[in-house]
């Protein structure tokens, strides 16, 4: 006797949201996509959409509920930021699992998001929002405390963010914030400030059912002073005992009940700082650097099969998950390698590429500019034009082979 297989709605199923499909259909379900732009948003890798039984572009709710209910789809979810707001309204109105839309704007906006924590007695940052450089200049100026953090409200892959020591500073970032559009193709109209966190920060990954989490792991991010910027550098799994560690899980599950994610994943970043855990901000979706092969050998399961399960097959999940907390099998680093360089990529020497992935601790090397594409001298997240996972028996051998690739990662691209 045949059976018809579970469906899955996937709202805006950008980057890391394509480890999706797979991770569904090893438990025997389809997956549909959902668009919440009739335009591709170009600025993220797309969707394949030949993972997908259809791709549907969102015009309306009463057509979107309609088209779902006719491919008996029995989950929504967000496979990347976009499509958290449509994904958390689809899924109230077709009556699956939800976190409900009371919130949506507050797990986007990162203002909103401080203000659902401050009235729920978190710490977190003072904070104020503006379309006008000089009432930014003025809070900061009235606050008293420098350096200060300018951002876009709605953003990612540290995109738009300054760190500002003086009112001239504050009103050059503003005026850059304004004048640019965000990584989702967004106009920024308003921008962010905030009372800097000191400390060191954090990644926390969850997924969750019905409001029992697992924790898939806690990274620790690890700077490094490239062309005048503190630049992100190293993503460096933590035993799950070892200080912060414990704190920081608890802290991220008072910001889960306050921001009511009760259902599917978050990668939520925190700062440890002198009075404790403060938000930076929580992202209802994956990790941006999730890999599933790699975490699989470094945490013995990934975010992409975990959050499968919880949907497809929710009693195992809470059965072998729910409330606990991951085990770091072997230490693992993810490199986001900065350059120096800037011009048109006219080459890849394969020859160095091979080199680096045949490193013993080198897991997977991501060559991310193509031949005619850009590179540019890195100033954050996105503009780093390497990505290499890391993994292996101790951290001193990551650590070797993490000193060799600084000798190696400029010789990739030939500009």
């Amino acid at each position: 006797m045949s059976s018809t297989p579970p469906v899955a709605a996937i709202v805006d199923g950008y980057s890391t949201g394509n480890f999706l499909p797979a991770a569904f259909t090893r438990l025997g379900a389809q997956v549909v996509h959902v668009r919440s732009t009739p335009e591709w948003m170009t600025s993220m890798l797309l969707p394949n959409t030949d993972d997908y039984i259809a791709d549907l572009v969102f015009q309306d709710e009463e057509q979107i509920v309609k088209e779902l209910r006719s491919l008996n789809v029995s989950a929504v979810l967000a496979g990347q930021e976009p499509g958290v707001p449509l994904s958390d309204r689809l899924s109230e109105l077709m009556g699956t699992a939800s976190n409900g839309s009371r919130l949506s704007v507050a797990r986007r906006d990162k203002y909103e998001m401080i203000e659902v924590l401050r009235a729920a007695g978190l710490h977190c940052a003072d904070q104020f929002k503006s379309d006008d450089p000089q009432a930014l200049v003025d809070w900061a100026e009235a606050h008293g405390t420098y350096p200060v953090v300018i951002k876009p409200l709605s953003s990612a892959s540290t995109d738009g963010v300054f760190i500002c020591n003086d009112a001239d500073e504050v009103r050059e970032a503003a005026q850059q914030v304004l004048a640019a559009r965000d990584i989702f193709d967004l106009p920024n109209r308003e921008v962010l400030i905030q009372s800097y966190l000191d400390g060191e920060e954090y990644i926390v990954d969850t997924v969750s059912h019905d409001g029992h989490r697992f924790v898939c792991g806690v990274w620790k991010y690890e700077k490094t002073l490239v062309n005048g910027k503190n630049i992100y550098d190293k993503d460096v799994l933590l035993p799950a005992d070892e200080f912060p560690v414990p704190e920081l899980i608890a802290y991220v599950d008072q910001v889960l009940e306050a921001m009511n994610i009760r259902f599917g994943p978050t990668h939520t970043e925190v700062k440890m700082t002198s009075d404790g855990p403060a938000l930076v901000e929580i992202g209802a979706r994956l990790n941006g650097d999730m890999n599933p092969d790699f975490h699989q050998v470094c945490l013995g399961h990934n975010q992409a099969d975990l959050i499968a399960l919880s949907y497809m097959r929710p009693q195992e999940f809470l059965d072998r998950y729910g409330d606990r907390v991951y085990t770091r099998r072997q230490p693992a680093v993810v490199y986001n390698a900065p350059s120096g360089q800037e011009g048109e990529v006219k080459a890849i020497d394969e020859a160095v590429v091979r080199e680096i992935a045949a490193l013993p601790t080198v897991f997977l090397p991501s060559v991310k500019v193509p031949v005619g594409g850009r590179v540019r001298r890195t100033v954050d997240l996105l503009t780093s034009p390497l990505r290499i996972f890391m993994t292996g028996v101790t951290q001193e051998a990551v650590l070797d082979d993490y000193k060799r690739l600084q000798e190696l990662k400029d010789k990739v691209y030939l500009v």
